[in-house]
């Protein structure tokens, strides 16, 4: 009994000093890994104007997560109708002070997105390839991920109340 509580303690000695280097380890390596600084140019709007990008945003993330259920399924019908509704059919108006703080890239990369979206509900429509629409919406989602590695949305600071 003596011998296998020896060996018991041994045991929780090496268990415990390689979870004390490994904190040390975790420790070191966040030192030498810190965040980086986020480097891509913010567009600073108003809350409401911020909501309206987001909810954006959202719908195609939403759209493509039915295209994606529709490859699953072979369903060529099911794609059109999904990218269709990502198309310029969801394009939306802008109120004119957003639009006014948008740059220009920014706008033309959604507004190229949205045509993309167009194509790819004709060619599933006329051509029924479900690989040919795979490579287009990975082109289109390369543009996204341009996009977001681009940009970044920020609220306006509120104003400083006054005492």
């Amino acid at each position: 009994m003596y011998k296998n509580m020896k060996v018991l303690s041994c045991s929780a000695l090496v268990g415990l000093l390689l979870s004390v280097s490994s904190v040390s380890a975790d420790e070191k390596h966040a030192e030498n890994h810190a965040k980086p600084a986020d480097e891509r140019t913010a567009l600073v709007l108003k809350p409401d104007e911020r909501a309206v990008v987001l909810l954006e945003m959202r719908q195609f993330l939403s759209g493509v997560q039915l295209m994606t259920d529709a490859f699953a399924r072979d369903d060529a019908k099911a794609l059109a109708n999904a990218a269709r509704s990502l198309g310029k059919a969801a394009v939306h108006e802008v109120p004119p002070a957003l639009r006014a703080k948008l740059p220009a890239e920014f706008k033309q990369l959604g507004f190229s997105v949205h045509n993309e979206f167009d194509q790819i509900a004709m060619d599933a429509e006329s051509m029924g390839d479900m690989k040919h629409s795979m490579t287009q919406l990975a082109s289109t989602l390369q543009k996204c991920v341009a996009c977001h590695t681009i940009y970044q949305i920020q609220n306006e600071p509120y104003p400083a109340l006054h005492k």
